[in-house]
């Protein structure tokens, strides 16, 4: 399957002006919100993504969130930059989850849940950090679409299922099946598009802590973590954070800090469900 790993990600379509722009309205620092919304208005799809997860259960606002403006203010910059990029990259790549036993809404959720932990737990951490995470937290299970199209057109979707549901581990089932991991696959896609190596980077090397480069290790520990827990079929499961919580203590983070940031988000979605 390597070969057509390689020939899906080759044709993949450049990516929509929207996502240049915001890439550059982020790389500057840029806190216009106005300027922001401008950008995101040229794509109707992106402000409808935005708005679905700003109303979700994740956050629980008490009032509706009807509008961009609103939206922005009420999830932060850096937040709506990542939803908003995200939600043009699964466009963009237009494909499906089949394979994986989800649908795309769910993707959509996980990956929204990946930054609202990063948002919520990394802040403890280092603020700086925090910003610098969001966006790779989002995007970094990209490469699923890739290898779930690939599975179909080779038929091996009922085969991989049955894996996934052995074996309860994502990434062994997508090295088997496909000779590569969702980190590797990502990472290419990325490459193909020209996207920052301080996203590709670490995204690249979290099934492979060792061998990151040590100015990279800490954000690939960090989205490692956020990986775990955000895995697209067991979102934040006991089990899944517990194996979490094993890398939390691993690589030396505040076990405190960690759990208390999970629990405040578990609350707020039950709260919201």
């Amino acid at each position: 399957m390597k070969k057509d790993l390689i020939e899906e990600i080759n044709s993949l379509p450049a990516l929509p002006s929207s996502v240049i722009e915001l890439e550059k309205y982020k790389s500057v620092g840029n806190t216009d919100i106005e300027k922001l919304t401008a950008i995101i208005e040229k794509d109707p799809l992106m402000i409808v993504t935005i708005l679905k997860i700003a109303n979700s259960n994740m956050f629980g606002f008490k009032n509706r969130v009807e509008t961009l403006n609103r939206a922005i203010n009420l999830l932060g910059i850096n937040f709506t930059i990542s939803i908003a990029i995200g939600s043009a990259i699964q466009n963009t790549i237009n494909s499906n989850l089949l394979a994986y036993a989800v649908k795309n809404e769910d993707f959509l959720f996980c990956s929204a849940l990946a930054s609202n932990i990063i948002n919520t737990w990394v802040s403890n951490i280092n603020f700086d950090l925090k910003n610098e995470l969001l966006l790779p937290a989002f995007l970094q299970e990209v490469g699923k679409f890739i290898i779930s199209e690939v599975i179909q057109k080779n038929r091996k979707s009922e085969e991989f299922l049955m894996e996934l549901e052995e074996t309860k581990d994502t990434t062994f089932c997508e090295k088997k099946f496909t000779g590569y991991s969702c980190a590797r696959i990502t990472a290419n896609v990325f490459k193909q598009w020209n996207i920052s190596p301080n996203i590709i980077i670490p995204i690249a090397f979290t099934d492979d802590i060792e061998s990151c480069p040590l100015e990279f290790k800490e954000k690939a520990q960090i989205l490692e973590i956020i990986k775990i827990l955000c895995d697209i079929r067991y979102p934040l499961s006991n089990e899944n954070i517990e194996k979490a919580l094993e890398k939390v203590n691993l690589y030396g983070f505040d076990i405190e800090h960690f759990l208390n940031s999970i629990d405040v988000i578990k609350e707020v979605i039950n709260q919201n469900s």
